[in-house]
């Protein structure tokens, strides 16, 4: 069993909305000990959050500004970051965005981006973080799907989303599958639906009473409750879970 070394990273991408499940989890780790590297479309932002994680915690963080989907731009924020904190030992990879745009209405443009954010930036930012973990021998990733890959949708998102987010869970499955022998384990987490603003704004209480019908649970689920599902998944104590994904979504897909 590999175990963890003293000062270890978290990297975690889209972490720079209040709202977002990025930051709440960069926030959750970092109250756990964890030094926090952040990725985000600005740069400046990603440095302010870093600054303020690092004040709130005491732990070391560094944030560097990078678009996912384009793997230069995502190979040199993690350059960045693995030049400043101490040996990256997790990734979360959160960035995402949301589609709403009916099938019969979608055009190229809008699935190529969906499909170059959503799924690629996934891609690109494990592919390079892989790299040191390897060299490492020892790693956690975590991958954020959504129940709209298993149900084919039924959420804010269309079809390019849940074409996107399923492809996370095969990416998922195959990583683990391929980098298990260096003591990476790669997980993806499936929410179900959460107060952000991906669900296209803030929810309104009606809107919760509605989605929360669909659930076994009396209430939508919060960022914390994803982040604390990413803390699990990273730890050192979740070594034999691999290539699984957990629904974390009030019971609305079981399977």
């Amino acid at each position: 069993m590999s175990t963890f070394p003293t000062e270890r990273t978290a990297i975690i991408t889209g972490a720079v909305s209040e709202r977002g499940i990025g930051r709440a989890t960069a926030s959750y780790l970092a109250a756990q000990g964890w030094n926090i590297g952040i990725i985000d479309l600005d740069d400046a932002l990603c440095k302010a959050a870093a600054k303020e994680l690092a004040a709130e915690h005491g732990v070391k963080a560094f944030g560097a500004g990078a678009n996912v989907s384009d793997e230069g731009s995502v190979r040199a924020a993690i350059d960045a970051i693995e030049a400043e904190l101490p040996q990256i030992v997790a990734l979360a990879n959160v960035a995402g965005v949301s589609s709403p745009v009916p099938y019969l209405e979608l055009d190229a443009a809008e699935w190529d981006r969906v499909l170059n954010i959503n799924l690629n930036g996934v891609h690109y930012t494990t592919r390079r973080v892989a790299e040191s973990m390897v060299k490492n021998r020892i790693g956690r990733i975590v991958n954020i799907s959504s129940v709209s890959a298993q149900r084919g949708g039924g959420t804010f998102s269309k079809t390019p989303y849940s074409v996107a987010k399923a492809g996370v869970i095969g990416l998922t499955r195959a990583t683990a599958r391929e980098l298990g022998e260096y003591d990476i384990t790669v997980n993806a987490i499936s929410p179900g639906p959460i107060d952000t603003d991906i669900m296209g704004g803030t929810l309104s209480e009606e809107r919760k009473d509605e989605l929360t019908k669909d659930l076994v649970v009396n209430r939508v689920g919060s960022t914390r409750d994803i982040a604390a599902a990413i803390a699990f998944l990273i730890s050192e104590d979740a070594g034999y879970i691999s290539g699984q994904t957990l629904n974390v979504d009030g019971g609305l897909y079981m399977h």
